[in-house]
């Protein structure tokens, strides 16, 4: 049975949900998903990750999210 979402932290759920928003698209200058903001490399390796693995990816969307201009 999953966790209810903590609101504005799915990264602390139980089973860590998936980032994808089904905005599908590669930005070459970063190598992130526009939609996401993660590596194609982090998108591969979702679905076979533990959480642990996850919740890393979700730190690193969170720094990227701080990093990034969204203009």
């Amino acid at each position: 049975m999953s966790t209810p979402l903590p609101p504005g932290a799915p990264e602390l759920a139980t089973p860590v949900p998936s980032p994808c928003i089904s905005l599908c698209k590669m930005n070459r200058d970063t190598g992130y998903c526009e939609g996401c903001l993660r590596t194609i490399d982090e998108i591969i390796a979702w679905s076979k990750s533990d959480d642990a693995f996850k919740r890393g990816v979700w730190a690193e969307i969170r720094r990227r999210e701080q990093l990034i201009d969204f203009e």
